[in-house]
């Protein structure tokens, strides 16, 4: 199966929508992505317009290109975009690819949004793609990213040191979690229970 699929679906439970960024969506995501809170622990920063251009630039690349799957975020209790995550460093070959650059609004924090977003995408990589691996990483000093890795039942691997540089010039470094096909099972029951998800998950192509 090709993993280029994942390009073309959107994915939503009754909590939220995951679907392919695109170009039109610079509005709404000018609006969440002022906050610079959102970018302290990010490779990739925006803090003006042309950042956010070079964004979204990136994104739908990478998205075009097979590198990444970059999706926005919609909380489907205000119908408004909430943030993006994506799928990458995807190795069909290998049965194993990354969840990450996920990052929400101010206003869409603490409010279980990561959490369903993550388990949309974990069902897809699991369930459709038939994933053996799916990893994370982030900074070693986001707490608040490593907690909630934890929480959703990622377990933790390790500390890659002197990983890479950050915008302001300091080497970042980065600690691994995954989840393993076998595992996904049990982390499946937990966020079903702690997200109190009742409809099922749905896939479609997006329009």
């Amino acid at each position: 199966m090709s993993w280029h699929i994942a390009a073309d679906v959107k994915l939503e439970n009754d909590r939220v929508c995951l679907r392919p960024i695109e170009k039109s969506d610079r509005p709404d995501l000018a609006v969440i992505a002022s906050d610079p809170d959102i970018w302290r622990y990010f490779v990739q920063r925006i803090d003006n317009e042309e950042d956010l251009d070079r964004f979204i630039a990136l994104a739908l690349d990478d998205t075009r290109a097979g590198r990444r799957v970059v999706f926005v975020i919609v909380d489907k209790s205000t119908g408004r975009l909430a943030g993006s995550m994506a799928f990458g460093n995807l190795a069909a070959a290998e049965r194993r690819l990354e969840i990450g650059w996920s990052w929400l609004g101010r206003a869409y924090r603490g409010k279980g949004i990561n959490r369903w977003a993550k388990y949309l995408l974990l069902e897809y990589a699991f369930e459709t793609l038939e994933a053996e691996r799916v990893e994370f990483k982030t900074d070693v000093l986001n707490i608040q990213a490593r907690k909630g890795l934890a929480n959703i039942g990622a377990t933790e691997e390790g500390v890659f040191r002197s990983y890479n540089y950050m915008p302001d010039g300091r080497r970042r470094d980065a600690v691994y979690y995954s989840i393993l096909k076998k595992e996904w099972p049990i982390v499946e029951a937990g966020l079903r229970e702690h997200g109190k998800l009742s409809a099922p998950a749905s896939v479609s192509a997006a329009a």
